[in-house]
């Protein structure tokens, strides 16, 4: 399922360079230029995260906060400010938001900033013990096992890092760069390496019903691997 991100900015040409830029990492956005258009959306329809500038003309950032906060909706936010005074930014976060990008700001500094609160909200929730497959394979992620066909088959420690990764993230594509960085936590993905590739064929041999033809660990062209059980 793609992530649904609401973009809440004032000014239009900033808002829609951050839909363009949002949309160019596949998620979906939808734009508000002002904040009573931004809290009837977040009431009419359901949000994964929300890109707020805290000075909209209607209804402010921080009463957008404060609303959120007394109707409990769940939904992450990623402060925009301009403002030289840090007391905004703490009471944004005071009244729930997650994040803060400080005016002027490069869009991929933003679209980095709404991935990694992604990656958070996927650790905050914890795959099971033991997993159900197609065709009758079981997968115990504590003992490191893959049951099938009556036997019983050993994963790796890296393999079952990736399984972990991969179900925790099943709503978005993960990338190279991703395992890279969160799996084997290399300081930096820009290296010439193969083990990405390996591993994943390695899994798929032992997880897939029919690894010739993965159903599970599917490959995005260009992009990466998702989840789909």
């Amino acid at each position: 399922m793609t992530q649904k991100i609401l973009v809440v900015e004032d000014e239009e040409a900033l808002a829609f360079g951050l839909r363009d830029a949002l949309q160019h990492s596949d998620y979906e956005v939808e734009i508000c230029l002002d904040g009573l258009e931004a809290m009837n959306k977040l009431r009419e329809g359901s949000f994964d995260l929300m890109v707020l500038d805290l000075m909209l003309p209607g209804m402010s950032g921080l009463e957008i906060l404060r609303t959120l906060r007394d109707e409990n909706r769940d939904v992450r936010v990623v402060i925009l400010t301009a403002m030289a005074d840090e007391r905004d930014v703490l009471r944004g976060f005071e009244l729930g938001a997650d994040d803060y990008v400080a005016k002027p700001f490069s869009p991929r500094e933003l679209v980095a900033r709404v991935e990694a609160q992604f990656r958070r909200r996927a650790m905050d929730s914890t795959p099971p013990a033991r997993m159900s497959l197609p065709s009758g394979i079981e997968v115990d992620l504590a003992r490191l096992e893959v049951h099938r066909d009556g036997k019983v088959i050993p994963l790796t420690p890296r393999e079952g890092d990736i399984l972990e990764y991969l179900v925790r993230n099943h709503e978005r594509v993960v990338t190279r760069d991703d395992l890279l960085l969160d799996v084997w936590h290399y300081r930096s993905a820009n290296v010439e390496t193969r083990t990405v590739d390996i591993h994943i064929v390695g899994l798929r041999r032992k997880i897939e019903p029919d690894p010739s033809k993965p159903t599970l660990v599917q490959t995005v062209r260009g992009k990466g691997y998702r989840w789909y059980a």
